[in-house]
């Protein structure tokens, strides 16, 4: 026993007052009314979180790291990533991010390619809009990023506003480009997705992008980080500072902001789960992760095995998946007209866009 307890005070005290709690309850009949006071009326005790109850699902099929020996389970060619899509859509996904390969599996910009995979998925779905990876990485691949755009087979695409190492390449995203790709998407008519992996890229987005007047809020961000270079998020202290950091940082640059985070790298599932407590969006799939979980080594057997695993956390947690049509209205896109071309586009400036 812990000589260090004053026994013979405690003894006295018990004594004196007896081994009673102190319990006075003022509001009687209620001991504890979780939705009112008896002392102030109409008081809201215990307010309701401003959470937005439709949540955004979106399944990225394949992107440009992962291959075969990576995961064997990863869609490669067009029928693999089109069969693919299509069943994250049958399983409720909001929307789906298209990457394509060529035949020996590394990432391409290739109109055709696009075309293959986005067409049939946008068949029989009016509302559908498709987002899209278009990295400008080899020469002449500016002119088929036009290409793609021009075709209006993406609604939406991804600007980096980064200089990181992702894993062992070095990928960055010089100023002139990152300006001349958000002009161009929005001439297009195209939303722009500010692609951040680190804090210091929502600095650069919001000088570059926000400050210049070049891309108007309400803003959408995609966060993608715990991947090599990226955030690090080795541990679930790491997840939650690094994630609450970085949407912080979004918020300081515009509080209406759109945030959807990857379920990537390690983190994988739980930062979906994290994501989803916080009120945000989420991407999950083959592109950012091989695994399911931080703690075991399980791959993920398809990207609708993904969209399942986010769509239980979704229903768990109170919330439910985005439509394509609320999808469609909570990043600005306009609707589709029913009777017109699925890739059909008016090709006007996005308001607050202006040409550098």
């Amino acid at each position: 026993m812990d000589d260090r307890i004053n026994w013979d005070r405690v003894e006295k005290a018990a004594k004196r007052e007896g081994r009673k709690i102190v319990w006075k309850p003022y509001g009687f009949p209620e001991v504890l009314d979780p939705f009112a006071s008896a002392f102030v009326n109409g008081l809201d005790v215990a307010p309701r979180w401003q959470l937005p109850d439709p949540v955004i699902v979106s399944a990225a099929i394949t992107g440009a790291f992962f291959s075969k020996k990576t995961n064997p389970a990863q869609p490669l060619t067009t029928g693999e990533i089109r069969a693919s899509a299509e069943e994250c859509l049958d399983a409720g996904a909001s929307t789906v991010h298209i990457h394509v390969r060529d035949d020996r599996g590394y990432n391409i910009l290739d109109q055709e390619r696009f075309r293959e995979v986005i067409e049939p998925l946008r068949a029989g779905r009016p509302d559908l809009a498709v987002d899209g990876c278009l990295v400008p990485a080899l020469e002449g691949w500016w002119e088929r990023i036009k290409l793609v755009l021009d075709a209006g087979l993406l609604d939406s695409t991804p600007v980096n506003t980064t200089a990181v190492y992702t894993g062992d390449t070095l990928f960055a995203k010089p100023i002139h480009v990152m300006l001349e790709k958000a002009r161009l998407i929005q001439e297009c008519g195209a939303k722009v997705q500010i692609a951040v992996y680190t804090d210091a890229d929502v600095d650069n987005a919001r000088r570059y992008l926000v400050d210049s007047g070049l891309v108007a809020k309400p803003l959408y961000w995609i966060v993608l980080p715990a991947l090599p270079g990226c955030s690090p998020m080795h541990n679930p202290r790491q997840m939650i500072e690094g994630l609450t950091r970085m949407v912080n940082s979004i918020r300081d640059v515009d509080e209406r902001s759109i945030i959807m985070v990857c379920a990537a790298g390690r983190a994988s599932t739980y930062l979906t789960a994290l994501a989803l407590i916080m009120g945000l969006h989420v991407r999950v799939g083959m592109e950012d992760s091989v695994w399911l979980w931080p703690h075991r080594d399980d791959l993920i057997t398809s990207n609708a095995q993904h969209v399942r695993l986010a769509a239980n956390l979704v229903q768990t947690l109170g919330r439910r998946i985005a439509t394509q049509a609320e999808y469609r209205d909570l990043i600005g896109l306009p609707s589709r007209a029913r009777g017109q071309s699925d890739i059909a586009r008016t090709h006007e400036v996005v308001p607050g866009a202006q040409k550098h």
